[in-house]
């Protein structure tokens, strides 16, 4: 009798071991937090942000597939792809969402207003009705400023223009990021006398037509930081190129694109302070409605060398050295 109840006690507590064992299992696999990513589509500038974002979670610890999973949502360009998206990676229980563009950001929005929302490159995310205050958030939402330092730009156009009559500025007028862009620029240009004509496209689709005709109007382009410009760049170059015409775009991926120069916000800058936001979310230190929107203070010299020879300008020889020392020469 006394075998047996020794037999039944091994039985019971080697059963109560496999139970404890396999619910901290599963407590463990619960432990590890899930990030969801979503962007509008492919593309250097937006790519290069991703990836920022992913090294630097892994150099706060945080290993894709070991102690945290990636769940990355690309709508190629489609922007009906993004509300599916959005609401899959908020019930797939996203521990932290992380949008890249301004429209992947409002999908997730419009999604949940409880799961903490990272913002990836939205240029004023109160001017696109994700935050009551940049400097205090107030909601589930935070994040990063992919604003441009515009008068750096305009100073650098001056430059290489000092003759400039008339600068046009194109962009995509149901981009929130890229309307503020548009603004700010309108802003600048008022307060250093430059004379501004302003083209709007609706999609890709109306670049080609809007871009030949106002480079028939004006003496050189500048464009804000705008998505669906930056993905049929080609396009805008090409035109550009046939009537001589220079293009300063906001981005450096555009520079090298095609365009001439800029002072550029780095793609990748704004990734990793986007992960440090996240990393402080994910271990409680921070809630979002308490910490500001971030901003990259000083933009990168970015210099298309082959690109200003072919268009005959005068390179301003103090940039070309910052460029080539502190930024990027495409040559």
């Amino acid at each position: 009798m006394k075998r047996m109840y020794g037999l039944i006690a091994i039985i019971v507590a080697f059963l109560c071991f496999a139970f404890f064992k396999e619910n901290n299992g599963l407590v463990s696999k619960q432990k590890v937090p899930t990030v969801g990513v979503l962007t509008l589509m492919h593309h250097p500038a937006l790519d290069d942000i991703y990836k920022g974002y992913v090294d630097e979670l892994a150099k706060e610890g945080y290993h894709n597939g070991k102690n945290i999973k990636i769940e990355y949502q690309n709508a190629n360009g489609d922007q009906s792809n993004l509300k599916t998206m959005a609401s899959k990676l908020v019930n797939d229980d996203s521990t932290v969402l992380f949008g890249i563009t301004t429209p992947a950001a409002q999908a997730l929005a419009n999604s949940t207003t409880k799961t903490p929302i990272v913002l990836g490159a939205v240029t004023d995310p109160k001017a696109a009705g994700l935050v009551k205050n940049n400097q205090h958030p107030g909601g589930n939402i935070t994040g990063v400023s992919d604003q441009a330092p515009i008068h750096e730009q305009l100073n650098l156009i001056k430059q290489f223009m000092p003759h400039l009559k008339t600068l046009g500025v194109i962009y995509t007028s149901s981009d929130a990021s890229a309307v503020a862009g548009y603004h700010q620029i309108k802003k600048e240009c008022r307060k250093m006398h430059i004379n501004l004509k302003a083209y709007s496209i609706a999609n890709s689709n109306d670049l080609n037509q809007v871009s030949e005709q106002m480079l028939s109007q004006v003496d050189a382009v500048i464009v804000p930081t705008d998505n669906t410009i930056a993905g049929a760049m080609q396009t805008l170059v090409k035109n550009a190129d046939a009537a001589n015409k220079p293009v300063f775009p906001a981005a450096d991926t555009m520079v090298k694109q095609g365009g001439v120069a800029t002072y550029s916000v780095n793609q990748r800058a704004l990734g990793v302070q986007g992960a440090k936001m996240t990393v402080a979310i994910l271990k409680g230190k921070s809630k979002p409605a308490d910490m500001p929107i971030e901003y990259m203070k000083h933009g990168t010299p970015v210099l298309n060398l082959k690109q200003a020879r072919k268009l005959n300008l005068q390179i301003p020889p103090q940039f070309e050295k910052e460029a080539e020392t502190k930024g990027e020469v495409y040559k």
